[in-house]
């Protein structure tokens, strides 16, 4: 069966996300907080891969308590069957035509329900077991701690069978409960007396609990078990592990001989694993004689170069090669590519290459095995990445979607393929609650903001700006003006106007396109450009070439210098003072600052910052990326309480600066 579309409704911040279509790569775009995680988990819990049923406590929508119904239907989705499956069908309900698609929902108290459309030979099939369940023993107070553990285990255990109506699965269950519950009988004689009386009660209760499909209509029920048997899994990932490539392979065996093995074990493993490594062949041959260990260093080797041959083109901004090596147990995995011919271990690779390379090989070692026919839903993945690097993780995800449907949030705009806007959907916030709509001219502010930066603002799409806009050269931009702004405000100060959007371009020069666009759509329109040569070059072609053309022109361009009243080549990381940045990079790249031998930073030349840092870092073999320090930076003004904790000299070049971009807009 495959997921075509999905509802939500009555779901923490969700009261009805009304109808999603699903394809087999689809994204779902919103701001944090939207509900783009409560989106996911929701269908997740319509059939998780570990069980876990919805809880009304925490996860009804507040302010909404007189609402309460365990019958509810938390989850709707609609499968598509395949060919075997409506022959199958056909042939058990006798039928010639079997429709397309089925319905398949779940409520708050974890039962199923299906429907097969307005064709339909089964409407709403009956649970068939509510009695039974009514008549469930109580587990007692009085009871041992151990037996009253076991006991509601096994409970929830044979509850959430019979919701599902595994009826087949659920006499397997008397066997095993009762010997669970044996074992765990309460030494001392009073509790265990109860104990014992309660036990015989269950397994009774048990009894006819797997009796009650006789209630049912007898074709129901079997069409009920073969949809839910064959419903898909759904496998939900946030935390997203970085692989160890490092490990005493002695000890690593130890630990997996008596089942002690960590997270960090089982990641290594997966390496080894999808190298066509075998730990004990490792480890026996580590105890040899020199030709052992001669041999040993072949299987690395090899084991190497298999893996390599299935990661090397997944990062296309390299071209990596993984090598293995060992000295006495201690196994070191490292890490080239094709600019630096050097050997690093993976563990002192960049974040975002350590990121995507486990994230990959952890995709490919569960394609084969638990995810494997799964519906994948993956919260945020990406974070951590270089944009480029993001546009590499797409076009994996595009191949894992080859073999799984994959779902995935994101609020970054190199996450989102606009060559397929089919596959995109936005997450809006209403009076009443959180909906999905594909109709972008509706798009709240904030996904506007996501698109924009993804089509780089391809300037074809007129419903993805405001009234008032301010354009700006980058994402980065974006960002520091906006909690410069919100600072700014937080101290009684004015920041950006309220109905001013802000369009991050990609350089100066696109820059100018994007407001070119905006102005022949007749819209208020602020350049904002950095002074540089590339600012001053844009400038002086947006000046020329459109704002002479308009007789009552509604746009304007700002160099950051002269808004700030500063001579020279201005950036917005100018700003800050010197030692207010360059705590920022020590932060950020201080091992590699330690390796070069390197206790302060020291910038020469009159040039903009940023340039003076790279030129130093460059000077001192660190290599260092813009995007690394603008997310720091935010982070840093992020948890500022407001404008008076930023440098003194930082408030007043801010205060002029939106000052300056105020008094840029036309009135409304």
């Amino acid at each position: 069966m495959d997921l075509v579309a999905f509802r939500v409704s009555m779901y923490k911040g969700i009261v009805d996300s009304d109808w999603v279509e699903v394809n087999p790569l689809t994204v779902l775009v919103g701001k944090n907080e939207s509900g783009k995680t409560s989106l996911l988990k929701s269908l997740h819990k319509l059939n998780p891969y570990v069980p876990e049923l919805y809880d009304m406590a925490r996860e009804w929508p507040r302010g909404r308590r007189s609402e309460r119904d365990e019958e509810h239907i938390v989850c709707q989705a609609k499968f598509r069957l395949s060919t075997q499956e409506k022959s199958d069908l056909a042939q058990l309900t006798e039928r010639e035509n079997v429709p397309d698609t089925v319905e398949v929902s779940r409520n708050y108290r974890g039962q199923f329900k299906l429907s097969f459309g307005e064709d339909i030979f089964l409407d709403n099939l009956p649970n068939g077991v509510n009695n039974t369940l009514e008549s469930l023993p109580k587990v007692q107070d009085e009871f041992g701690d151990l037996f009253k553990q076991r006991a509601e285990a096994c409970i929830e255990e044979a509850k959430r069978f019979a919701h599902e109506e595994r009826f087949s699965e659920l006499s397997e269950l008397i066997q095993d409960h009762d010997l669970l519950l044996l074992e765990a009988l309460t030494p001392s004689e009073p509790p265990q007396l109860l104990e014992f009386e309660f036990r015989e009660q269950y397994l009774a209760w048990l009894q006819q609990l797997v009796g009650s499909p006789a209630q049912l209509p007898s074709l129901q029920s079997k069409v009920h078990e073969y949809v839910i048997e064959r419903l898909p899994t759904f496998i939900y990932m946030s935390d997203y592990k970085i692989f160890r490539g490092t490990a005493q392979l002695d000890e690593l065996q130890s630990r997996k001989d008596t089942d002690q093995l960590t997270e960090e074990d089982k990641t290594f493993l997966t390496i080894l694993n999808l190298s066509g490594l075998n730990l004990g062949e490792l480890v026996q041959l580590g105890q040899g004689d020199s030709e052992n260990i001669e041999q040993r260093q072949y299987e690395l080797d090899d084991g190497a170069a298999t893996l390599t041959r299935d990661i090397s083109d997944r990062l296309r901004q390299r071209r990596y090669e993984v090598s293995y090596r060992t000295d006495g147990s201690l196994f070191m995995t490292f890490v080239k590519d094709d600019r630096d011919p050097a050997l690093i271990r993976l563990e002192e690779r960049s974040k975002g290459f350590q990121w995507f390379f486990s994230f990959d090989l952890m995709f490919m070692h569960e394609s084969k095995e638990t995810f494997e026919g799964c519906i994948v839903l993956l919260d945020e993945p990406g974070l951590h990445l270089h944009p480029e690097a993001q546009k590499d993780l797409l076009r994996r995800l595009e191949h894992y979607a080859e073999g799984n449907t994959l779902l995935y949030t994101t609020h970054l705009p190199f996450m989102i393929d606009l060559h397929h806007p089919n596959r995109i959907r936005v997450l809006k916030e209403t009076d009443n609650g959180t909906v999905v709509t594909t109709d972008l001219t509706e798009d709240p502010p904030e996904a506007r903001l996501v698109l924009q930066a993804a089509l780089g603002m391809n300037a074809s799409q007129s419903f993805l700006v405001a009234k008032r806009n301010l354009v700006v050269e980058g994402v980065n931009d974006y960002w520091i003006l906006m909690e410069l702004s919100n600072l700014l405000e937080r101290a009684g100060k004015k920041g950006l106007p309220e109905d001013v959007r802000i369009t991050p371009g990609g350089g100066a020069s696109e820059a100018v396109h994007v407001a070119t666009f905006m102005i022949g759509q007749k819209l208020g329109v602020v350049t904002l450009l950095d002074s540089d040569d590339a600012g001053r070059t844009a400038k002086d072609k947006l000046v020329k070439n459109w704002l002479t053309r308009y007789q009552e022109p509604q746009a304007e361009v700002i160099l950051l210098g002269d808004a700030v009243e500063t001579s020279g080549d201005f950036a917005l990381e100018d700003l800050f003072p010197e030692e207010f940045i360059t705590a920022i990079v020590k932060e950020a790249y201080g091992r590699d600052l330690e390796i070069a031998g390197v206790n302060e930073i020291e910038l020469e030349g009159e040039d903009m910052l940023w340039k003076r840092i790279k030129r130093f870092m460059t000077k001192n073999e660190i290599k260092i990326t813009k995007g690394s320090i603008a997310t720091r930076l935010r982070k840093k003004l992020s948890n500022m309480k407001d404008a008076s904790e930023l440098p003194s000299e930082t408030q007043e070049m801010a205060i002029k600066l939106f000052q300056e971009i105020r008094d840029a807009f036309p009135e409304v």
